[in-house]
């Protein structure tokens, strides 16, 4: 019934779809096994793309040619651009999805894939031979044979679903867990551990009173994620914010006593980031509230989710505890809550293309890495796909270093400092962060793609066309003097000193109260060149952002040079570290364990310090 496949990828979760798309539009011959075609890509907890580090990583993903930004542009019902009032490093977009558009359009576009094929079907084991896969084994009792294997779980590995003193098993609510996989691997030689997450109560909107909370709009004028440039959404869907209180507390800790997190039936680790309710009430009791986000579920449904109430107590007490919610007095739900536990595997089994030491040809993606969140899991989909087809073409594998991409840097953190609790991307984990923004995730990783043959012509030449326009206006601004009075007015309505004498545009736009569209109003030569030259926002917003941080931007491409040399520095993967006498005990440990590959790599592994970075590189004559 099946011919050999190249790249099988087993679950169709972000991760899984991203890796399949990808793999596919590389042109290996692809299938995708799934346990419920109808759940592609599902938004298992909050309807949203994006936020703070996350925006980054779609704008990243699409500009490599993944599907996620353009999914989350035909789905969206709210658009907006957090920290907007710091720096651009800091800018981040964030989305409300349509939770089934947002599936839906996944599925749309897999099915539109050349090279993918699907199979519902749940997938309990490898098949394995010679410490190389060839394979998957399915509960239908198929053996389906492929030169790579990806596996993209999530949370069904032996997922376990609690819901106060209830347990069962589940990948999540409606869903069977997925069975076998773990067993075989820690034969294997894997090691494995649980981590938990937790997901909020569904509310019925028609029972919420929205005039005691404060409105949350979209930004007046909606960007987007992919750099393809859909339509902007010319209406939008407002989301909603209210607080607990403490007889919301209160009458949550009734439920304490059947907490399965607090009487120890859960064993795995949660997220820290994104802590349950309970937990929010036990780790920072000296606050009387908290605050909750009220989210629609889409365009055409009435279901809203309450972010910032993810809980696994009775259902009885979390609907107790709803409804003395200012807007929730007389709230029904459609669900409760509930936390789920699942088995993951350390990522420090992996090297940098996501392919595993162990087994050759096996790969993993997403939350069986320890990863929380849709987008860090499409991330590590996408350089799974793209790094298993390159293996099979015998082509050197894709690598984004810290400098490249924030995808880079969690790779890098992921593979090399491991994880003890589930891993989430913050900004502050990136060292050169004013290089990875997210307006110029396209400059920085289209080019890169496109060679690999992932990214389409048409992204590459839109590329090459912004870089032109934006270089044409550097050029010009820097040139271009103007007089006084064409901008004293403008500069004293802005709260900035007035000029005496000419000055460069570029000077002026130094100033942080002074922005190239106010400029363009104000100078006729400006306003002329940007008008001949057709000049969309995008294009004055980087150029603006390279001559503001003109300074900053270049100390930051200094440093990354400099960690690249010791990046580049290889380590031989059967180097006996246990023969460096000179090296401390934790250092060999780690490293033996690791493997790194480069001396950079070894100098981020926590537990080895400068000093036995020294000692490395005077035994290999550096």
């Amino acid at each position: 019934m099946f011919e050999e496949y190249d790249i099988i990828v087993v679950g169709a979760g972000h991760a899984g779809s991203e890796a399949a798309a990808a793999a596919a539009n590389m042109g290996s011959k692809t299938l995708l096994i799934t346990l419920n075609m109808n759940a592609i890509a599902q938004m298992s907890c909050n309807p949203a793309m994006g936020g703070i580090a996350k925006g980054q990583i779609v704008r990243e993903i699409d500009a490599l040619g993944g599907y996620s930004g353009i999914v989350t542009d035909k789905s969206m019902i709210q658009f907006r651009m957090l920290n907007k009032s710091k720096g651009p490093a800091m800018w981040s977009p964030r989305a409300q999805n349509d939770r089934m558009l947002f599936s839906a359009e996944w599925r749309r576009m897999l099915e539109e894939t050349k090279n993918l094929d699907f199979w519902q079907d749940m997938v309990v084991g490898l098949l394995v031979k010679d410490h190389h896969v060839c394979g998957v084994k399915t509960a239908m009792g198929l053996e389906i044979k492929s030169k790579a294997v990806i596996l993209t779980n999530g949370t069904f590995l032996n997922g376990i679903i609690h819901i106060g003193q209830k347990k069962f098993g589940g990948g999540r609510i409606g869903d069977p867990a997925s069975t076998g996989i773990t067993e075989q691997l820690i034969e294997l030689g894997f090691e494995s551990a649980r981590l938990k997450t937790g997901t909020p109560v569904r509310v019925d909107g028609r029972t919420i009173d929205f005039s005691k909370m404060e409105e949350q709009k979209g930004d007046e004028n909606p960007s987007n994620f992919s750099f393809l440039k859909h339509k902007r959404l010319k209406k939008q869907r407002s989301c909603w914010i209210t607080y607990t209180s403490p007889v919301v507390h209160d009458t949550l800790k009734l439920g304490f006593n059947e907490s399965p997190m607090f009487t120890g039936r859960i064993h795995g680790v949660g997220p820290r980031y994104c802590p349950s309710i309970e937990d929010k009430i036990e780790r920072f009791s000296d606050k009387s509230r908290h605050q909750l986000f009220v989210e629609p579920e889409g365009w055409n449904t009435v279901e809203y989710y309450l972010n910032g109430f993810s809980s696994s107590l009775p259902d009885y007490i979390q609907f107790k505890a709803l409804q003395k919610i200012p807007g929730f007095e007389k709230a029904k739900i459609f669900r409760p809550g509930y936390a789920i536990e699942y088995d993951y595997f350390p990522p420090t089994q992996l090297g940098y293309t996501l392919e595993t030491k162990l087994i050759d040809g096996l790969y993993f993606a997403g939350q069986i890495n320890g990863t929380t969140g849709y987008e860090e899991a499409a991330a590590q989909g996408l350089m799974a796909g793209v790094n298993a087809s390159l293996k099979l073409l015998e082509k050197e594998p894709f690598i984004l270093n810290r400098a490249e991409a924030y995808i880079g840097v969690l790779i890098d953190d992921l593979i090399t400092k491991g994880i003890d609790e589930p891993y989430r991307m913050f900004t502050s984990r990136a060292e050169y962060r004013i290089l990875l923004r997210q307006d110029n995730a396209d400059v920085r990783l289209t080019p890169l793609s496109y060679k690999l043959g992932l990214a389409s012509k048409k992204r590459y030449k839109k590329v090459i066309k912004k870089e032109e326009k934006v270089a044409a206006l550097i050029d010009f601004v820097k040139k271009q003097s103007i007089n006084p009075d064409e901008v004293n007015q403008m500069l004293l309505n802005g709260g900035t000193s007035q000029l005496r004498q000419k000055q460069k545009l570029a000077s002026l736009l130094l100033r942080p109260q002074v922005n190239i569209a106010a400029l363009s109003n104000h100078v006729l030569s400006l306003n002329q060149f940007v008008a001949k030259h057709k000049l969309e926002e995008e294009i004055l917003e980087l150029a603006e952002i390279r001559v503001k941080y003109e300074g900053y931007i270049n100390k930051e491409k200094s440093l990354a040079d400099k960690m690249r040399t010791i990046d580049e520095i290889p380590l031989k993967y059967d180097f006996d570290y246990f023969a460096l006498k000179s090296l401390s005990y934790e250092a060999r440990e780690k490293l033996t364990k690791i493997r790194p590959k480069t001396l950079g790599q070894a100098s981020r592994i926590s537990g080895v310090s400068p000093s036995d970075i020294n000692v490395l590189m005077v035994f290999i004559g550096r």
